[in-house]
């Protein structure tokens, strides 16, 4: 796609040089569309943002997630750690948990998840134990 708009931009240019009869309003706005052409190309693709804290990483999580997340009864405790997001909690199942897991590392900033939530009935894992 980047190569597109710089051969855009390019043929606009070499059109410009070619074209001894442009004059005036036409050679502004082909000037103009090169030039549109050009920036376009440039901003592509985004720009990396800066890692968040640690903080900042879990309240994100919270409202990117768990506000969006059907959780029924069940409590979660969100943590960040050097990036990497630890959850801890008691869900009613092993597939709510999976998708929490999941939607948690979509999250732009999160470096990794370490679950240690639990079933009801079940101990709760033990930090560092087995990260999902």
């Amino acid at each position: 796609m980047k190569m597109l708009g710089i051969g855009a931009v390019l043929g606009a240019v070499l059109l410009y040089v070619l074209d001894r009869r442009s004059q005036g309003r036409h050679r502004r706005r082909l000037l103009s569309k090169a030039s549109g052409l050009l920036h376009h190309a440039v901003h592509l693709r985004e720009q990396p943002k800066p890692q968040p804290n640690d903080a900042t990483l879990a309240a994100k999580v919270e409202s990117e997630v768990l506000g969006h997340v059907d959780l029924h009864q069940g409590h979660v405790n969100v943590n960040a750690e050097n990036g990497i997001v630890v959850l801890r909690g008691q869900l009613d199942s092993q597939e709510l948990i999976q998708e929490l897991v999941k939607k948690v590392r979509k999250v732009q900033g999160v470096q990794g998840v370490e679950n240690l939530l639990h079933l009801p009935g079940m101990e709760a894992p033990m930090h560092g134990a087995h990260p999902a």
